[in-house]
């Protein structure tokens, strides 16, 4: 095998053409059209090693796209084969385009620098760029410097020569889609010469790597960098050296020099060769101690105004200000550890001359009011004149001569305001304040005054400041403070003392002062003394200040009947409807409030001054009633069943409104001292009440009471019967309101009598007439004969009402039958005990079961009866009475067997005992036996063979009894058998 160097052959095949390119080893192996690019060293064959080779194109063609063979000919004397690879190549097109406009700039050091590249592409296929700015240092320079690159990953990198600059001065912006903009702070000689902008193109290949196909320079820029005059210059000026004392300074220090916007200058201000002040290049200021205090209360400013120029100002000059100014200037060179100084230069000094002043203030106090009243409002004005600085004021009391001074309250200059230490409680209560009203008016305002404490002398002193002098002013007035006591009285009057019932009446407290009354709160408080009750006053109402109203709580009929009015310096107390609870001694008690206090709000608060009045007595006279009824006697004869009406006449009344009780009572005929029986009162609601003797059902639907006008009240009897007779009359009660009482009782009067006289039928009607006595023991029955004596007519019914009462009394209707048969009890009571026997149609007998001791008396009956009249209604024909019958109702007999039922405890011993008896006996037998038996059997067991048996007979001798051991065997066995 030969040399592994080999020549090299390459050889385009285009649409199946070949056309020769290059070869090692014969310079006539191109093709015409590659010819002169191979001369011409466009296309060249680089020998990486003996057995490798790169093809060069440098500058690619569209026509250079196609298959790509690479022929290594043999070199051996034997033939082993010639050697040959393929590939393809495809040209893309070069669109890649980098332009900057060329242009010869010419700057000063420290001028800033801004270059734009515009660098673009339209390749189909994905690729990058990247983008580097250059530096040539002359035209003579091989080499560029690299000031600042782009990658195609977008990582920016700086040229060693600006590595350090990088960080502060030198930047790469990409601006828009296509815009490369280079950025120097502040060009250095170094920067001059030429610079330009490379855009490469790269493309990722198959096996990932990236590789540069294109790359472009823009036009380059000629840049002259001149270097800059670093000297420069302080000066000082002043904008008025010569001024009095309070005007405004103004010291201006300048800097003069070159390129001062890209330069670092720090300021040291002096005065009489101390430093004072102090700029830095950042602008920081730095003051010592005495002028920093200055400058935070506003008095001096130091300003850097640009960086050529700094401002001194004080506002307010003093004499301490007097003297030389001057400022040193130093340029600052920034390094990584802060700034350095590279020289300094001092202004000259500047003398501040000052023309001292004098105060021309003057000092007056005024008072807002001219007479003060204990609670008001003290206001003091100091006007200030003449001043032309800044003031404070001190307000001072001297309450009496030989006092001492007593701080009130201060105002410094900044308005801060300082009290003294008695005032400060009532600062905190808002009882004081000092307000500045211009610049030259304070004002002193004390609130709720005291005559007492707050009078006397007040001073104002005033200062006026300067930057380190002041001026003292000071006046005085005297105050004099009224107190709310001073000839304050209340008098308290009444149209009238004598108070009819239920008349209105009024009381009206007069308050007097010599102040002008509406200038302070006041309260009136009523009080009240009973004629009967209490011996002291009592609380009716108090009316506050604010109009608040307080009732007292020993009185409260009052708050339903009292009105109270108040003005500024009355009160009026309207009471109305008067009663006896009225009658009593009246007096009001003003108290005087201060104005400007909470205090009048608070009752609890004493008040400042107080008085009472006069004392009033009011009597009420109770009213003369004036009810009068009719009280003629009259006389009533009715016969039948038919109905009446008593009459009630009153004639006159009190008042028109007065409300009427009607009661009506019924004396019966006999005896004639017999008490009167009520039947029925209507009350002044119109409620009924029926008496006891006619509460009945049947009683209550025989009375009724009616109203037939406003003075005419009847008394209606249905169907009149003979137990109706007597006299009958009506009680009336005018009753009145109060409104304190309410509803109460004026007077009452009786009517005169009404004698009611039952009439019997003149038609015939026959009754059994025969008196019977009848005595009948307890529980026993008892029949009362009422019996019809004579024909009657078929076409007639009968009715009856048994008659009930004691002898020498009034008799009252116990039972009645109806027509119908119907049969209505007056007492519900009787219905189990009363019985009719009607054998026949003209037997109406009563039988009274079970009789009581509370059934003697006298019984009768009366029959009436009826006929059908031509239209048709039944109508009473005629009514006969019966005879009496004397009931006499012993009581029950007794017996051993009613004793014994009638006697819990009699009968409880009769049941129980003997059974406790019988069971006692029953339980000592059984115990007997028990204990027998258990005797008998102890003795068998004792007994061994023959025992002697002792038998006590008795108490005298003894015998004794052999037993042999048989029968002991034999009564064993029978006891183990039983």
């Amino acid at each position: 095998m030969g040399s592994i160097e080999r020549s090299a052959a390459l050889l385009l095949f285009i649409l199946e053409r070949e056309l020769q390119m290059i070869s090692t080893m014969d310079s006539s192996f191109p093709y015409a059209i590659y010819t002169q690019r191979v001369r011409s060293g466009e296309i060249y064959v680089e020998r990486v090693q003996g057995d490798s080779a790169l093809l060069h194109i440098t500058k690619l063609q569209d026509q250079d796209a196609g298959e790509y063979e690479c022929h290594t000919p043999t070199t051996d004397e034997r033939y082993f084969g010639s050697y040959s690879a393929k590939m393809n190549l495809s040209v893309i097109p070069d669109t890649l385009s980098a332009t900057m406009t060329p242009q010869a700039l010419t700057l000063v050091e420290g001028d800033p620098l801004e270059l734009t590249c515009e660098v673009s592409k339209s390749t189909a296929q994905h690729t990058h760029l990247s983008v580097a700015w250059y530096h040539l240092q002359g035209a003579e320079d091989p080499q560029a410097t690299v000031i600042l690159s782009l990658s195609k990953d977008f990582v920016l990198t700086p040229g060693s020569s600006y590595m350090q600059r990088f960080l502060s001065d030198v930047r790469l912006d990409k601006v828009g889609d296509t815009t490369y903009k280079l950025s120097i702070g502040k060009v250095q000689p170094s920067d001059q010469g030429q610079v330009y902008c490379e855009a490469v193109e790269w493309i990722q290949d198959p096996g990932g790597s990236w590789k540069d196909i294109t790359r472009k320079q823009t036009e380059k820029t000629l840049l002259t960098v001149r270097s800059q005059d670093r000297d420069f210059q302080a000066n000082i000026a002043a904008v008025e050296s010569s001024l009095a004392e309070g005007k405004p300074l103004q010291v201006n220090c300048s800097v003069k020099a070159q390129n001062t916007q890209n330069r670092w200058f720090q300021v040291v201000w002096l005065f009489k060769g101390v430093e004072i002040a102090r700029i830095d290049p950042h602008g920081v200021l730095a003051l010592k101690k005495e002028y920093e205090e200055r400058a935070a209360s506003g008095q001096l400013q130091v300003v850097k105004k640009s960086n050529e120029m700094c401002i001194l100002k004080v506002y307010q000059v003093g004499l301490k200000d007097k003297g030389t100014y001057s400022c040193e200037v130093s340029e600052m060179e920034k390094a990584s550890a802060g700034f350095s100084i590279i020289q300094s230069k001092m202004s000259s000094g500047i003398d501040v001359n000052m023309k001292p002043i004098e105060s021309q203030m003057q000092v007056s106090v005024l008072s807002s009011e001219r007479q003060i009243v204990e609670g008001d409002t003290l206001i003091l004005h100091c006007e200030v004149s003449g001043a032309t600085r800044p003031l404070s004021v001190n307000w001072w009391h001297l309450q009496k001569s030989g006092d001492q001074l007593e701080h009130i309250v201060g105002m410094e200059r900044d308005g801060m305001l300082r009290l003294g230490p008695s005032y400060q409680e009532r600062s905190a209560n808002r009882d004081l304040r000092l307000e500045k009203i211009n610049s030259t008016t304070f004002t002193l305002a004390i609130y709720n005054t005291s005559a007492t404490n707050d009078g006397g002398c007040y001073k104002c002193e005033v200062t006026e400041w300067s930057m380190d002098r002041s001026w003292k002013q000071a006046q005085e007035t005297s105050v004099a403070i009224s107190p709310l006591s001073l000839d304050l009285r209340a008098m308290l009057i009444s149209r009238t003392a004598n108070v009819k019932f239920t008349q209105d009446f009024e009381l009206f407290c007069q308050v007097s002062v010599p102040y002008l009354i509406t200038s302070v709160p006041i309260s009136v408080t009523w009080q009240f003394q009973p004629i009967l009750g209490t011996s002291g006053y009592q609380k009716l109402i108090k009316i506050m200040p604010s109009g608040t109203i307080e009732w007292g709580a020993a009185q409260p009929h009052f708050q339903r009947k009292t009105r109270v009015t108040q003005a500024a310096s009355s009160s009026q107390l309207l009471i109305h409807s008067a009663t006896e609870q009225d009658a009593g001694r009246y007096r009001c008690e003003v108290e005087v409030w201060r104005r400007s206090s909470q205090q009048a709000q608070h009752p609890a608060m004493a008040a400042a001054a107080s008085v009472k009045s006069n004392v009033v007595e009011i009597k009420v006279n109770p009213p003369e009633s004036k009810l009068r009824v009719n009280t003629e006697d009259r006389s009533l004869e009715i016969s039948g069943s038919t109905d009446t009406e008593i009459e009630c006449n009153v004639i006159s009344l009190t008042q028109r409104d007065s409300q009427l009780a009607i009661t009506w009572y019924f004396l019966p005929p006999s005896p004639a001292d017999a008490a009167p029986l009520q039947i029925v009162r209507t009350n002044y609601s119109n409620i009924l009440d029926y008496g006891t003797e006619f509460s009945s059902a049947m009683q209550k639907s025989k009375f009724h009471s009616e109203r037939v006008s406003s003075n005419l009240f009847w008394l209606r009897i249905l169907s009149v019967n003979h137990g109706d007779r007597g006299r009958y009359y009506c009680l009336v009660e005018e009753w009145l309101w109060s409104a304190d009482r309410g509803w109460y009782n004026l007077g009452k009067k009786e009517s005169g009598k009404t004698m009611l006289e039952f009439k019997v039928s003149e038609n015939k009607l026959h009754v059994e007439k025969t008196n019977r006595s009848i005595t009948a023991t307890g529980n026993e029955d008892v029949t009362l004969s009422c019996l019809l004596q004579g024909p009657s007519q078929p076409a007639s019914l009968f009715s009856a009402i048994w008659f009930h009462g004691l002898e020498h009394s009034g008799m009252k209707t116990l039972v009645k039958v109806h027509t119908s048969g119907m049969v209505e009890y007056a007492e519900e009571e009787m219905v189990e005990r009363l019985h009719f026997r009607r054998t026949s149609s003209g037997d109406f007998s009563l039988t009274l079961r079970s009789v009581e001791p509370g059934d003697t008396g006298v019984y009768c009956c009366q029959v009436q009866e009826w006929h059908q009249d031509s239209g048709g209604a039944w109508v009473q024909w005629a009514s006969d009475l019966s005879g009496y019958t004397r009931l006499t109702a012993l009581p029950p007999e007794s017996t051993i067997s009613s004793r014994v039922c009638s006697s819990p405890s009699l009968l409880h011993f009769i049941l129980i005992y003997p059974l406790i008896l019988f069971l006692g006996l029953t339980a000592a037998v059984l115990y007997l036996y028990v204990k027998n038996r258990q005797a008998h059997k102890e003795s068998i067991y004792q007994r061994k063979g023959k025992e002697l048996w002792v038998d006590f007979k008795g108490a005298g001798d003894l015998e004794p009894t052999y037993s042999d051991h048989n029968n002991v065997e034999e009564e064993m066995k029978n006891l183990k058998e039983e």
